[in-house]
């Protein structure tokens, strides 16, 4: 591993090389310390680096290169176009979770339109991104958000206040604290990947208990469904991100604790990976 600190942008770039890290990362890290855009670094190739951000840019090249997120060390994610603060507190935001804001976004502008302000939570909120995200595309709707991790929480909180979107922030272990009312809409990011999956290693980095419940990795996305209907109004939704592998067992819990118009989306990858159903409603009118 390299330990000679970088004099130019050129230098930098040659270390991110020999350690392994992505171009583009490296040019985000950079862009980052140097407080400018990406753009102004390929311009500036033979530009000697400040003396005083040589050795943090090395320090965050040979994070990155043992796994690191690049979130992490820059501090932001940009999710469904909002710059949200992350920290490994929480969950580094993927993309493939954008697929189940669309969907809830979908039904709040479809089904639940003629809901004046239908009732959203989201369970296990970590950065808040879900939520947030939500928000700011259906700013009617009264949006909570819960987490068992008062870290969690806090940096979720923390987004919400610097984004100007209010959103009701509560410590709860999934549908244990949530007070009425009822919701119209549940959407949920559970830890979902099993004990022994191959991929945790890689993510050793962020918080285990937001990555996995152990055993087969069911039993967040169990506990979620199985209470769900307490605490849906009738005809109310629940939407769920879950493993590439787990959509069939996702559809067989829903089915089994009652659900109606059962349904999954697919990821940028093609895999199967958010599920949801609808609560049967207690009439043919609509949810109000």
């Amino acid at each position: 591993m390299t330990t000679t600190l970088p004099a130019t942008v050129a230098e930098a770039m040659a270390a991110a090389r020999m350690l392994g890290v992505d171009r583009l990362d490296a040019q985000r890290l950079l862009a980052h310390h140097l407080g400018r855009p990406r753009s102004w670094l390929l311009a500036h190739d033979t530009d000697a680096l400040p003396a005083e951000a040589a050795a943090p840019v090395l320090a965050d090249l040979q994070s990155r290169a043992g796994g690191v997120p690049l979130a992490y060390l820059t501090g932001t994610r940009e999710f469904h176009g909002l710059d949200l603060h992350v920290t490994p507190d929480v969950l580094d935001p993927r993309p493939d979770t954008e697929i189940l804001v669309d969907w809830a976004l979908e039904l709040l502008a479809g089904e639940l339109a003629v809901v004046e302000k239908p009732q959203v939570v989201d369970l296990g909120t970590g950065s808040g991104a879900i939520a947030l995200a939500v928000k700011q595309g259906r700013p009617r709707a009264s949006v909570r958000a819960l987490d068992a991790s008062t870290a969690a929480l806090a940096v979720a909180r923390a987004n919400g206040e610097r984004l100007g979107l209010d959103v009701g922030w509560l410590a709860s272990d999934w549908w244990s604290g949530l007070p009425p009312p009822r919701v119209h809409l549940a959407l949920s990011n559970p830890p979902y990947i099993a004990a022994g999956d191959p991929h945790l290693p890689a993510l050793r980095h962020e918080p285990i208990a937001a990555l996995t419940p152990g055993g087969d990795g069911l039993a967040a996305l169990t506990t979620v469904i199985d209470g769900a209907a307490g605490h849906l109004l009738p005809g109310g939704w629940l939407l769920l991100e879950h493993g590439f592998d787990q959509a069939d067992a996702v559809r067989r819990r829903l089915s089994v604790a009652g659900f109606e118009c059962i349904g999954t989306r697919r990821d940028l990858a093609g895999h199967e990976r958010c599920s949801g159903g609808r609560q049967p409603p207690a009439t043919a009118a609509p949810v109000r």
